[in-house]
């Protein structure tokens, strides 16, 4: 099992200040992390050097959560994923659960719980 800082954690989200929440959460907890702001974004950062475990938001503009999900399917990428999203469901839509079935591990509704994201990140990079 690898130690904390050599499980490098990729977050992807739109939004400036959940991805500061998740980055100084992360670090603090002693992870290296590396931020995006689109599924594109993410999956170039991927490319140059792929994470143990990416957080992502699921609405997101360019490249959204459910696309960087299929991509990483079709990659066969082992990478774990943990989704996040503040709107969950819209319509008939329930944007979480479709997460799980593209292979999401783990999914979370806005805002996220410090200690209950902590307590999934290690138990992911644990199994992977």
């Amino acid at each position: 099992m690898a130690t904390q800082a050599t499980q490098d954690i990729l977050i992807v989200d739109d939004d400036d200040l959940v991805r500061k929440f998740l980055r100084i959460t992360l670090e603090r907890a002693g992870y290296q992390v590396r931020t995006a702001t689109n599924g594109i974004e993410a999956l170039k950062i991927h490319e140059e050097k792929p994470a143990a475990l990416v957080i992502t938001d699921i609405l997101m503009p360019e490249k959204d959560g459910l696309e960087i999900l299929m991509e990483f399917k079709s990659l066969s990428i082992n990478t774990q994923v943990i989704a996040i999203s503040g709107g969950g469901a819209k319509g008939r839509v329930d944007f979480l659960k479709q997460a799980q079935a593209f292979g999401a591990k783990r999914t979370f509704t806005k805002p996220i719980d410090p200690t209950e994201l902590i307590k999934a990140v290690k138990q992911l990079l644990i199994e992977s």
